[in-house]
């Protein structure tokens, strides 16, 4: 299991991203309104050395529609190994339902008491 924390009334858990030769842990916002794998800033992308691979389309939470670079990086948790895809924005690091779901996690929430936990679906 892995355990996150709240930031006031944002939850965050730590994810292992790399490529090359460059890895990284970030913590980051578990997004349970973002579909996609992850995303990151510019600067962190940079530094891993991430290469543009292409650019998609994204439907912000107000419903606006972007077009985001995406990049192919690898991710660890808990000895499973991945490769996802990045979309790199400048808005804060996000991971999303379809990084846990390549994992195969489930999340819990619990807004009241503050607590996050990614655990292994049975």
């Amino acid at each position: 299991m892995i355990k996150g924390v709240f930031i006031e009334n944002t939850p965050l858990v730590k994810v292992v991203v790399a490529w090359g030769r460059s890895v990284q842990t970030h913590s980051v916002i578990l997004d349970t309104g973002f579909t996609g794998d992850l995303q990151v800033t510019p600067m962190i992308a940079k530094e891993l050395g991430l290469k543009v691979r292409g650019v998609t389309n994204v439907r912000l939470a107000h419903g606006k529609i972007i077009q985001v670079p995406t990049a192919l990086a690898i991710a660890a948790m808990e000895g499973s190994i991945n490769y996802i895809q990045v979309l790199i924005a400048e808005n804060m690091p996000l991971v999303g339902i379809s990084f846990l779901s390549k994992f195969g996690y489930r999340a819990q929430v619990d807004c009241k008491y503050k607590t996050v936990a990614l655990e292994k679906a049975i």
